[in-house]
């Protein structure tokens, strides 16, 4: 029996998401399959790499997003990455901020607050 299901989250930018997963110290490999449950596991285009023993995986949808799947059984997943992705996703929609703005001449200011939020300030340079 499979425990993969599918998170509710958009991913459109590759390289975001591994500039995200460079600043969690997670691999993000390409055509791989991604660890679940009793030795079940699922293929993704591409497979972030956790730490402990699951994997979180991304296929393309025909909307030209990438859909992402996980063995959430047990927490291992959400102790690396947040509930529902949470530290994943912030860092996603940082690095994706920061690539935007700087295509459009932006400089990018970025600071961590206390209670884990991001701020960034953007500004012409």
């Amino acid at each position: 029996m499979s425990h993969f299901t599918t998170i509710d989250v958009q991913i459109k930018d590759i390289e975001a998401l591994r500039a995200a997963c460079a600043e969690l110290g997670l691999e993000l490999a390409e055509n791989a399959e991604a660890r679940g449950w009793g030795g079940n596991a699922r293929h993704g285009d591409f497979v972030i790499r956790l730490k402990g023993p699951y994997d979180v995986a991304l296929n393309r949808s025909a909307y030209g997003t990438y859909a992402t799947e996980a063995d959430l059984w047990n927490g291992h997943v959400e102790r690396e990455l947040g509930p529902n992705l949470g530290r994943l996703r912030q860092l996603y929609a940082v690095h994706k901020t920061a690539i935007e703005a700087r295509r459009r001449g932006l400089h990018v200011r970025r600071q961590g607050m206390n209670d884990g939020r991001i701020r960034l300030t953007l500004c012409r340079v």
